[in-house]
C-alpha cells in the first residue's frame, strides 16, 4: 500500500529565530508587517501542549481562502516544543509563557494590539496575557483552553511529594522508526485527522535523532506534574480585567471527563467564562479537542467574522 500524499500548503510561511529571555525561539510568520492595517492587526496564534506552531498551517491556508486582504500571521513555538530552545528546567512554569510571549510581542509588534488566538494550553496563557496586557489585544480566540480543575490548600503538599518523586525519574517520550510511524500515531491520537494531513505534520512534530529514530519535538520534562496548585481564583482576578471580546469555540465531541473525571465539569467552566465581560460562543461538529486539524475551514470562517 503507497503512502499518502502529503497536504499541499497553500500560502507557506517564513521561518525565523529570535533570541527570547535567554532562549532561541522559533517563529512562523505568514506574510510581515506591511499587510498591516487598523482593521486588520497581526494576527498571533499559540498552540497547546505536545503540539507545534505548524499545526496552524491548515487554519492559516482555509483564511486565505476567503474573501478579504491576506492577514500578517505569526505562529511561535513555545519554549521545550518543536524548534524552540528548551530550557533544561526540571519543570515548565505558566508564568514563563506569559513572559514568552510578552518578549517576543515586544520584538514583532513593539505598538498597537493584536488579535490572538491560543488552542488549549495556549488558551489558558492567552487568557491570562489580555487581562494583564489588556491594551495589547484587540480580540482574543480561546480554542478549548479549559484551565484546570479546582484545587483545595491540603492538596498542595501532596502534590509537592509526587513532583519530588518524579524528579528521581528521567522522562522520556516514545521514538519512532520513520514518519509514517508518526504520522499513524497523530491519527490515532486523532481519528478525525486525514491521512494528508497527518502525513504533512509528522516531520514537523519529529525529527531524527542520533540512534536513528524519529523523536517527537517535545521536552520530556512537559510530563512532570506542576507542583503549584491551580488556583481558580486567581486566575479568574485576571479574567475580570480582559476588556477584549472574546470568542470561545469548542469540539462537540470534546468529553472532558476522559480528562477530569466529574473534577471539573462544562458547567462548572461556563461558570467561569462568565467573569469575562464580553463573549461569544461557538461550537464545531463533528470535531474533538483539536479544532484546527478537525475544521480548520469552519474555524476559519468563525475567525474571519469575528476578526473582521
Amino acid at each position: 500500500m503507497s503512502e499518502p500524499t502529503a497536504y499541499l500548503p497553500r500560502r507557506l510561511p517564513q521561518d525565523s529565530f529570535l533570541p527570547v529571555r535567554g532562549l532561541r525561539y522559533h517563529v512562523l510568520q505568514w506574510g510581515d508587517a506591511r499587510l498591516v492595517t487598523p482593521e486588520c492587526p497581526p494576527l498571533v496564534m499559540v498552540h497547546g501542549w505536545m503540539d507545534v506552531a505548524a499545526s496552524f498551517q491548515f487554519v492559516v491556508d482555509a483564511l486565505a481562502a476567503l474573501p478579504g486582504p491576506p492577514r500578517w500571521v505569526i505562529a511561535p513555538d513555545w519554549r521545550g516544543f518543536g524548534l524552540t530552545d528548551a530550557p533544561g528546567t526540571d519543570s515548565y512554569w505558566f508564568p514563563d509563557y506569559l513572559g514568552d510571549l510578552d518578549a517576543l510581542l515586544d520584538a514583532l509588534v513593539p505598538d498597537g494590539p493584536i488579535d490572538l488566538v491560543g488552542h488549549s494550553m495556549g488558551g489558558n496563557v492567552v487568557m491570562s496575557y489580555a487581562g494583564v496586557r489588556p491594551q495589547r489585544v484587540r480580540r482574543l480566540v480561546n480554542l478549548e483552553g479549559f484551565g484546570m480543575p479546582a484545587t483545595r490548600p491540603d492538596q498542595a503538599p501532596r502534590r509537592l511529594a509526587q513532583w519530588l518523586d518524579q524528579l528521581k525519574t528521567p522522562n522520556a517520550l516514545r521514538t519512532y522508526a520513520d514518519v509514517t510511524e508518526v504520522a499513524d500515531r497523530l491519527q490515532k491520537n486523532n481519528p478525525l485527522l486525514p491521512a494528508d494531513k497527518a502525513a504533512w505534520l509528522a516531520p514537523h512534530w519529529s525529527r531524527p535523532g542520533d540512534d536513528g529514530r524519529l523523536h517527537i519535538l517535545g521536552d520530556p520534562a512537559h510530563k512532570r506534574v506542576n507542583p503549584v496548585p491551580y488556583r481558580v481564583d486567581e486566575h479568574l482576578a485576571t479574567w475580570k480585567l480582559i476588556t477584549a471580546p472574546l470568542m470561545w469555540v469548542e469540539g462537540d465531541l470534546t468529553d472532558v471527563e476522559k480528562w477530569w473525571g466529574h473534577r471539573y465539569s462544562r458547567s462548572e467552566f461556563a461558570e467561569r467564562l462568565a467573569h469575562v465581560a464580553t463573549v461569544r460562543k461557538e461550537g464545531l461538529s463533528p470535531c474533538g479537542h483539536m479544532l484546527h486539524h478537525d475544521q480548520p475551514e469552519a474555524l476559519a470562517a468563525l475567525l474571519a467574522d469575528f476578526l473582521a
